[in-house]
């Protein structure tokens, strides 16, 4: 938009430097260039302003596919002007001289004229291509289509005009379509999840019953190995008994032997000396069997009177006193003459 200022009758006008002001004076281009500031009078005076700046076009048509489906295309068109003389000669760009604005809406006519034509090249493109061929292939078939159709076009550069890109953001189908369209892979998802799922419940499964193996297992080997070892220690303990009983029965022996022994030696030394004590007792007994009955009678008192301790009564009368001690001194003189006669 053009700056304009009064000064009395007269006006100043700028514009920016991507504007290109074009000048008429009595129907004559009389000045014509990028970002111009000038004085005019505007009783005689005509301006037309043409943008030079890159602009973009948003555009969204619907179109009909091969099996009459109603499919939206969407994008983006980047245009400019590249002749501003030939493009203000095919439409009005004149400024008010009071406000600085246009007097018209060349830019939408423009607009509308590369709408227009973006629309003819996408219907023809989805006319061609059944609705899941257009929603499956890339966006680049119809973006080059729609570029050609623009690019090529001979009336743009009769207007002054240039499209820098044509970029297509999405290819969409109405709503219903769209989600009749969805539901087979909706459907197949949802299979593809349930079959996860399912694959990781089984694989799940699988891993508890391999922990349950792997636990009875142990539990198992712990069992043959307790059972190991209550064998191993039974046959210790029998080994231990075995062994002490062997042990007893080895000492047992060796006292029995060696209490054999001792009694064979008791034994023997037992009959020496009951044989010496038997010989010596034969011995006496023989010396005493060939003694008169007086002399036996006297010793038999004498040993009697040695193993005497106390005598409480003695009875002696006169009719047994005086044939006993007779007796007694004749055994006496006896043995006297006995004793000798053994020493030597």
């Amino acid at each position: 938009m053009a700056e304009i200022r009064r000064f009395l009758w007269m006006r100043h006008l700028r514009c920016e430097n991507a504007m290109h002001a074009l000048r008429f004076k009595r129907g004559r281009l009389t000045g014509s260039g990028r970002g111009l500031a000038f004085w005019f009078y505007p009783m005689n005076t005509s301006v037309a302003e043409v943008p030079l700046d890159d602009r973009e076009l948003n555009f969204l048509f619907h179109g009909r596919s091969t099996d009459f489906q109603d499919v939206a295309v969407q994008g983006v068109a980047t245009w400019r002007i590249t002749d501003p003389e030939r493009a203000a000669a095919r439409l009005d760009f004149s400024i008010d001289l009071h406000k600085g604005g246009w007097l018209k809406t060349p830019v939408e006519q423009l607009e509308a004229v590369l709408t227009g034509m973006a629309r003819q090249s996408a219907s023809r493109h989805l006319a061609e291509r059944p609705v899941q061929t257009l929603l499956t292939e890339p966006l680049d078939a119809v973006q080059t289509r729609i570029s050609e159709g623009i690019l090529g076009a001979p009336s743009l550069a009769e207007m002054g005009l240039e499209v820098v890109a044509v970029r297509v953001t999405a290819i969409s189908p109405t709503a219903e379509l769209e989600k009749a369209l969805m539901t087979p892979e909706r459907e197949r998802i949802q299979q593809t999840a349930d079959e996860a799922t399912f694959n990781r419940r089984a694989m799940a499964v699988e891993k508890e019953r391999a922990i349950a193996e792997n636990e009875l297992k142990n539990k198992i080997e712990l069992a043959r190995r307790e059972a190991q070892l209550i064998e191993q220690k039974g046959t210790n303990e029998r080994r231990r008994v075995e062994e002490d009983a062997a042990a007893k029965r080895i000492d047992a022996d060796a006292k029995a032997a060696r209490t054999g022994v001792e009694a064979l030696a008791e034994a023997g030394r037992i009959r020496e000396v009951e044989g010496a004590k038997n010989e010596a007792e034969a011995e006496r007994l023989a010396i005493f069997r060939d003694l008169p009955t007086s002399v036996i009678l006297g010793l038999a008192a004498q040993e009697l009177a040695g193993k005497l301790t106390k005598i409480e009564h003695l009875n002696l009368s006169p009719d047994m006193f005086g044939p006993l001690v007779q007796r007694l001194l004749q055994a006496g003189a006896d043995k006297l003459e006995v004793a000798p006669a053994a020493r030597s």
